[in-house]
C-alpha cells in the first residue's frame, strides 16, 4: 500500500525535526504545512507551535484558510483547523477576523444516527484567542463572546465563560452574574420546561466571577448553595478556590444545616480545599470527636493533598478505632498524592 507508507514517512519525518537544530526544521514545516493530508498539517502547526516558529505565522495563516474550503472533505474531525488555531493563538495573533472565523463555524459531520459537529474544540479555542485581540474595544469583544454563551456545544460554552473571565472587567463580571441567575431561574421551573446547564459550565462561572471580584463575591455565590445539587457542588468548589477564611466560614455555616449525606460530603471536601488552617484543624476535630461526619472528613481530608505532618496527626487520632483506621487506610491507598 504505497499511500499507506509515503503517510508514514512523511509522519516518521516530521518527528523526527524534533531532534534537528531550530534552523534545519524551518523549510521542512513550511512545506509540511501545504500538506493536502490534514492530520500531517495538524501535526506541523503542532510543531510549528512547540518550537516558537513565529516566522511561519503566513503559512499557518494559509493553511487555515485551505482547511475551511470544503472543510468535511479537507479537514475531517478539524485536526487541522485545530492544532493551527492553537498555533496562532500561543503566538498572540492580533488579527481579530481569524479568529472569529473559527468562532462560527460549525461542521457537521455523518455519524452513526445522523451528524455531530467536530468544531466545537475550534470555537472554543478561537474565543479564548480572541480576547488578546488588542484591536477590538470591549464592548464588541462581548458582543462577539455572548453568542456562543447559548452554544450547543458544552465545551464551548465552558471555554467561552472563561474567555469572558479573562476581558476581567465590571462588564464581564456581571455577565456572568446574570448567566448563573438565567440558569438558577430555569432550574425553578418544572421538568421539562426548559433545558438545565451543565454543571461544568456554571462552576466555570462562579468560580470566574469569584477570581474577578474577589472575596467579596462569596456572599453572593453563596446563594447557589441551597439546593444540593450538581450545581451546587460546583458553587461550593468555586469557593474553596478563593483559598480564604471567608469561605471556610460560609462553607461550614452552610454546613451546619445541610441533611443530605452527599452534599455533606462535597462540603467537606471542600472545606478541606480551602486551606485554610482553622479548616485544617475543624476537620481533624470530626475526627477526634467520632462525629457522624468522622469518614467523609478523613476522605476529605486524604483527597485535598495534605502534607506530611497532617497525614500524621489524622493516622494517629483513628489509632484504636478499628472502623475509622478502615477508613484511613482505605482512602490513604487510593489517594493519588500519597504523602507516605
Amino acid at each position: 500500500m504505497p499511500g499507506k507508507r509515503k503517510f508514514e514517512e512523511q509522519l516518521a519525518a516530521l518527528d523526527a525535526l524534533r531532534q534537528q537544530a531550530r534552523e534545519a526544521v524551518i523549510e521542512p514545516l513550511r512545506k509540511a504545512l501545504t500538506n493536502r493530508n490534514n492530520f500531517i498539517a495538524a501535526k506541523a502547526a503542532d510543531l510549528v507551535r512547540q518550537l516558537e516558529l513565529t516566522q511561519l505565522t503566513p503559512e499557518l495563516l494559509t493553511a487555515f484558510d485551505h482547511f475551511f474550503e470544503d472543510a468535511i472533505k479537507t479537514d475531517p474531525q478539524c485536526w487541522a483547523k485545530n492544532a493551527i488555531s492553537k498555533a496562532l493563538a500561543a503566538f498572540e495573533h492580533q488579527d481579530a477576523d481569524v479568529f472569529l472565523r473559527g468562532m462560527k463555524h460549525i461542521q457537521l459531520e455523518p455519524s452513526y444516527g445522523g451528524a455531530s459537529d467536530s468544531a466545537g474544540t475550534l470555537r472554543a479555542t478561537c474565543a479564548l484567542a480572541l480576547v488578546q485581540c488588542r484591536s477590538l474595544r470591549e464592548p464588541e469583544l462581548l458582543r462577539h463572546l455572548v453568542e456562543l454563551l447559548a452554544d450547543k456545544d458544552k465545551s464551548v460554552r465552558a471555554e467561552t465563560v472563561r474567555a469572558i473571565e479573562q476581558v476581567n472587567s465590571d462588564s464581564a463580571a456581571l455577565l456572568l452574574r446574570l448567566r448563573a441567575i438565567l440558569d438558577s431561574n430555569l432550574r425553578s421551573r418544572k421538568p421539562g420546561d426548559e433545558p438545565e446547564e451543565e454543571p461544568e459550565v456554571l462552576g466555570a462561572c462562579y468560580a470566574g466571577i469569584l477570581r474577578m471580584e474577589g472575596p467579596s463575591a462569596i456572599a453572593w455565590v453563596s446563594r447557589f448553595l441551597d439546593d444540593a445539587e450538581d450545581p451546587a457542588a460546583e458553587a461550593a468548589l468555586a469557593i474553596a478556590g478563593s483559598h480564604t477564611p471567608q469561605a471556610f466560614e460560609t462553607l461550614r455555616d452552610r454546613l451546619a444545616e445541610e441533611h443530605d449525606p452527599w452534599f455533606r460530603s462535597v462540603l467537606l471536601s471542600a472545606i478541606a480545599l480551602t486551606r485554610q488552617d482553622a479548616a485544617q484543624e475543624f476537620l481533624l476535630d470530626q475526627v477526634r470527636t467520632e462525629s457522624l461526619q468522622a469518614e467523609a472528613a478523613i476522605e476529605a481530608i486524604l483527597r485535598s493533598m495534605p502534607n506530611s505532618e497532617t497525614t500524621k496527626r489524622l493516622e494517629e487520632l483513628v489509632t484504636g478505632n478499628p472502623r475509622l483506621a478502615k477508613v484511613f487506610k482505605a482512602h490513604l491507598v487510593q489517594s493519588p498524592h500519597r504523602t507516605r
